[in-house]
């Protein structure tokens, strides 16, 4: 796990870049505290920052070279399968100089081209150079778990593991407005897109090929050259259901087995919900004494599920570390997390991952987590509240009348009654929407109006910020696992797996996430979508699959999510900080939002009945924050 950065120049004015690539690779220390290495040649110079996981001598130091010095590689990520195919090029006569995946993944790409993309089992970003043929490749992984920028104008392309390493470049930074209005519906935003017009995000399973030479005569923009190798189908089979129960079990297995491979402390995240406790118990069967960690609200016991991590760490005997976080600890490190966030980025619970992964890397240097399982068998309440809208006329008649007859009560996440007097209404809503436009609105925490109201967007931004959102959800149709797979595009690697990433990474952890294997993947959404949900059930298949490891109470209890006490803290420790951030001439300064409007949603929220209005100030408040950083 590591971080990298490289710059291309495409004329004698873009080698002027290079020269930064020393101060853009330091910006990327936290991602690779071990050590940092430089490489310069002609028009392109790389950046690799490491982190040591597996071969932790210098010789498995980046950039690496081939044994001819004529291709280099930076790799961030893990190649889980690589042993089978180290043992295949030595038996070859390839002569290896390290024990790393590393070493193996630039042989083949030498031996078999971009299609060594499809012997590679885990999560990447890479950048390989050809010094004879002046040519870069570049990928990111399959499901998006390691992110990779890119920026590019008429002399220089630019890519980076992280937003800030390119900004080092001195790169012209204007803010993308459909971006942004985007950014206050969902708190983040969907890839390609960034927060800055001129960069854009590499999308999961595409690679691209630069040839400079070329580049120097035709300047085409790049993009128009990224191509897919990778993408999740739907490819439904005859399979019954007893017959998948056990081969779900077999291939979640593997994919943990594999991720258990290193030359560091490794460990897993309990939060005692489902998807971490399964992931936990696979482990302890292959690990003695398996680390295990998790986190609870001493001061905040709605939010608290250290009880249910206890149950799971007892019953697959790990050596379980609970650290306490009050809402003064989660105060304290705000900072860190909102400094560390290069562009807008309002998922609260990046609070909980970067105070996790801060502690857990005290005794652990790799934590596999339960990411994924959500998205792939149906296990938000969105999913729960379609399944009702698509299968249960009568309860979706019902729950309209029950909006009605709660009209004057807005429900919030801070109280089992408010969440679903929340949930009531959000149902009700959905219910008056068709199913895609039905998802879009679930996804976000603003609807469109509420949105138009606080940044007003001129016809022709709407009209781009309208086109990116239905190229999002224009597959969902009529079967279940439409939802599921959009989610997989959308949700998992522009919210989940980019909070998971940022926040481990700015303390030096690197997470795996055993759900997200590709054939795991594969393999899921070759199942009718009555295997993972039903009346009854969400998670059927993996409950069913893996309910010998769970103890009861675990199998038997609600989805919670891995949420943070905001309404609380809002009133009293960050009251201060929202009014600095929030004032009427700062707003006004800005000229990017509705002061009218921001000034009703912080009366709303010091009002008696704030409701659901705390995602949306956190939001502000995160973009406020970075907008001072970058501009001011």
């Amino acid at each position: 796990m590591c971080g990298i950065v490289a710059a291309i120049a495409f004329t004698e004015a873009g080698k002027n870049k290079l020269g930064l690539i020393d101060k853009a690779t330091e910006k990327l220390a936290k991602r690779g505290p071990d050590a940092q290495g430089i490489y310069h040649h002609n028009h392109i110079a790389i950046g690799h920052r490491r982190l040591s996981i597996i071969d932790t001598s210098q010789q498995a130091s980046q950039p690496m070279f081939d044994n001819s010095s004529r291709y280099v590689i930076a790799f961030n990520g893990e190649f889980f399968n690589y042993q089978q195919y180290r043992k295949q090029l030595i038996s070859q006569g390839f002569t290896l100089n390290n024990l790393s995946d590393t070493e193996v993944l630039l042989q083949l790409y030498i031996q078999e081209g971009e299609k060594f993309l499809e012997k590679i089992n885990g999560f990447f970003a890479l950048i390989i150079y050809d010094t004879v043929t002046q040519t870069v490749f570049i990928a990111r992984d399959r499901m998006g778990v390691k992110p990779l920028y890119l920026y590019e104008d008429d002399d220089n392309l630019i890519l980076a593991s992280e937003l800030k390493s390119i900004i080092a470049f001195g790169i012209p930074r204007t803010i993308d407005k459909a971006s942004l209005f985007t950014y206050l519906q969902l708190n983040y935003i969907p890839a390609p897109n960034t927060i800055f017009e001129s960069v854009r995000k590499m999308m999961p399973g595409h690679y691209l090929k630069v040839d400079i030479k070329r580049q120097h005569e035709i300047r085409q923009p790049t993009f128009a050259f990224e191509q897919l190798y990778y993408e999740i189908k739907q490819n439904p089979s005859d399979i019954n259901y007893h017959q998948a129960v056990t081969q779900f079990q077999n291939v979640l297995t593997q994919s943990v087995t594999k991720r258990l491979i290193a030359d560091v402390p490794i460990g897993a995240f309990l939060s005692g919900g489902i998807d971490s406790s399964i992931i936990t118990g696979i482990a302890a069967q292959q690990t003695k004494n398996l680390n295990t960690f998790s986190i609870g609200f001493s001061d905040a016991p709605h939010f608290d599920e250290t009880y249910f991590a206890n149950l799971v760490a007892k019953k697959h005997q790990t050596n379980h570390t609970v650290f306490n976080v009050t809402q003064k600890n989660l105060f304290e490190i705000l900072n860190d997390v909102l400094d560390y966030t290069d562009e807008p980025f309002a998922d609260s619970s990046a609070l909980n991952v970067f105070i996790l992964s801060k502690l857990t890397r005290q005794k652990a240097t790799v934590a596999l987590s339960g990411d994924g399982a959500d998205e792939i068998f149906a296990g938000y309440q969105k999913h729960r509240a379609e399944w009702i809208l698509q299968n249960e006329p009568q309860k979706t008649q019902a729950i309209n009348i029950a909006a009605g007859l709660l009209k004057s009560f807005s429900g919030s996440r801070n109280s089992k009654l408010g969440n679903k007097i929340r949930q009531i209404h959000r149902l009700a809503e959905g219910s008056r929407l068709n199913t895609a436009n039905r998802y879009w609105r679930w996804c976000s925490l603003a609807s469109t109006l509420q949105a138009e109201k606080l940044m007003p967007l001129s016809a022709s931004q709407f009209l781009k910020y309208n086109n990116r959102k239905n190229k999002i959800i224009k597959n969902i149709g009529i079967d279940f696992n439409d939802i599921l797979l959009t989610d997989m595009q959308l949700v998992l690697p522009n919210d989940m797996l980019y909070k998971v990433d940022m926040m481990s990474m700015a303390n030096g952890l690197e997470v795996r996430t055993p759900f997200l294997d590709f054939e795991l993947v594969d393999f899921a959404f070759t199942l009718p979508a009555n295997y993972k949900i039903d009346r009854f059930n969400q998670k059927k298949i993996l409950k069913d699959a893996f309910k010998h490891l769970l103890p009861d109470e675990i199998l038997k209890r609600s989805k919670k999510g891995f949420e943070v006490p905001l309404l609380t803290w809002f009133q009293t420790d960050l009251k201060t900080t929202i009014n600095e951030l929030l004032d009427d001439t700062f707003i006004l300064e800005q000229g990017l939002f509705n002061i009218i409007e921001v000034q009703h949603l912080k009366r709303q929220l010091f009002s008696n009945n704030p409701g659901e209005i705390q995602g949306r100030i956190w939001a502000l408040i995160v973009f406020q924050h970075w907008y001072k950083k970058f501009f001011l």
